[in-house]
């Protein structure tokens, strides 16, 4: 059990990743850095948004509008940590 546990820790480092990789983007290309119109570019954004806007979606519904700010992944990452930090470690705990 502890080796599952392990590797939906891994997971979940996989996907803070992924969410950051999100963020990043967004901003590349916010700020004109990459060409959003790179088929590259643009296939890579809509692969990263595929993955992230599930979760994302009902955060951002729940969530004021602050105008042109989106905490939204804030909000993911921590709910990541916190999964792993806290609930992940007091799982494992039941198990030792």
């Amino acid at each position: 059990m502890i080796e599952l546990l392990g590797f939906i820790s891994y997971l979940i480092d996989l996907y803070v990743y992924i969410v950051l990789a999100s963020v990043i983007l967004s901003w590349l290309m916010a700020f004109g850095v990459v060409n959003p119109y790179n088929r590259f570019v643009s296939s890579l954004a809509q692969a990263l948004a595929a993955v992230t806007e599930p979760l994302l979606r009902p955060i951002r519904n729940a969530l004021p509008d602050l105008g042109g700010i989106d905490i939204s992944p804030l909000v993911l990452l921590l709910g990541c940590f916190f999964i792993q930090q806290v609930v992940l470690t007091n799982i494992a705990k039941l198990f030792l």
